[in-house]
C-alpha cells in the first residue's frame, strides 16, 4: 500500500512540477478529496449510502471538490486545484488530470429511468480548466479537451477538443504523445490547423502579389528601353 501511494505521487509530481516533496503534494486538495472518495465509494458500493454521503460532504467542505460516492474512479488520477464537480455514474480511468473548475455532468434518461448519466473519461485524458463534459457520452483514451470547452458528444481517441461547443482540431494522437500537456491545450504548437492554413494563404498570396507587381514593372520597362533604342 505504501509502495502504492508513493507510486501515485510521483505520478503527481510528473504532471506538476511545482511541490518540492512528496509531502508537499499531500496537502493538495485534489489528493485529499480522492482519498475520501476512496472511502466514500467503498461504503457506497456496501449499501450504506448515508455514511457516503457524510464522508462526501465533509470532502466537499474541506476541499470545494464534490465526487459523487457512486463515481467509478481509476489509479492516478489527479485533480489539481479545486472547485470541481464529479457526477454519479461518471467513470474516469486511470491516469486521468482534471484542472480546476471541471464539471463531469449529467443529463435526465428522457424515459425517465435511472441509468447512465455522466461521461466516462478512458485512460490518459487530460481535462483543461473550466470544461464541461455533459451527459453519458465517452473521451477517448488520450484525448484532451481545452479550458472553457463545452463537450456533448463522444471525442474520439487521441483528439483535442477546443470550443464551445466543443470541436476537434484534427490533430494527429501522435503529435501530443511526446510528453504531458498542461492543462490540455498546447501552447507552443498550432492548435487550429484551419486557421494555420489561412496564415499560410495569406503568405502565398502577399508573395504573388509582389511577383505579379515586379512582372508589371519590368513589362512596363520594355517598351520605354525599345523606344529609346528606335532613336
Amino acid at each position: 500500500m505504501f509502495d502504492r501511494l508513493i507510486a501515485y505521487l510521483d505520478s503527481v509530481h510528473a504532471r506538476d512540477p511545482a511541490p518540492r516533496s512528496r509531502w508537499e503534494i499531500l496537502l493538495y486538495p485534489g489528493i485529499w478529496a480522492l482519498g475520501f472518495h476512496r472511502v466514500a465509494h467503498w461504503l457506497f458500493t456496501g449499501e450504506l449510502y448515508f455514511l457516503a454521503r457524510v464522508v462526501n460532504h465533509i470532502a466537499r467542505f474541506l476541499t470545494a471538490i464534490d465526487i459523487h460516492p457512486g463515481a467509478k474512479i481509476g489509479r492516478n488520477f489527479f485533480i489539481d486545484h479545486g472547485f470541481t464537480v464529479i457526477g454519479e455514474t461518471a467513470e474516469i480511468g486511470d491516469n486521468v488530470t482534471i484542472y480546476q473548475c471541471v464539471t463531469l455532468g449529467g443529463t435526465n434518461p428522457t424515459n425517465g429511468q435511472p441509468g447512465k448519466r455522466h461521461p466516462t473519461l478512458e485512460d490518459n485524458v487530460i481535462i483543461g480548466s473550466g470544461a464541461q463534459i455533459i451527459g453519458p457520452i465517452t473521451v477517448g483514451a488520450r484525448a484532451r479537451v481545452g479550458a472553457n470547452a463545452v463537450v456533448t458528444d463522444d471525442v474520439p481517441e487521441g483528439a483535442t477538443m477546443i470550443g464551445l461547443k466543443a470541436r476537434s482540431t484534427l490533430v494527429p494522437a501522435e503529435t501530443w504523445l511526446r510528453e504531458f500537456i498542461p492543462y490540455g491545450t498546447p501552447c507552443d504548437e498550432p492548435c487550429e490547423p484551419a486557421a494555420d492554413r489561412v496564415e499560410t494563404l495569406e503568405r502565398e498570396l502577399a508573395e504573388l502579389r509582389r511577383e505579379v507587381a515586379a512582372l508589371r514593372g519590368a513589362s512596363t520597362a520594355e517598351p520605354l528601353r525599345k523606344s529609346g533604342t528606335a532613336d
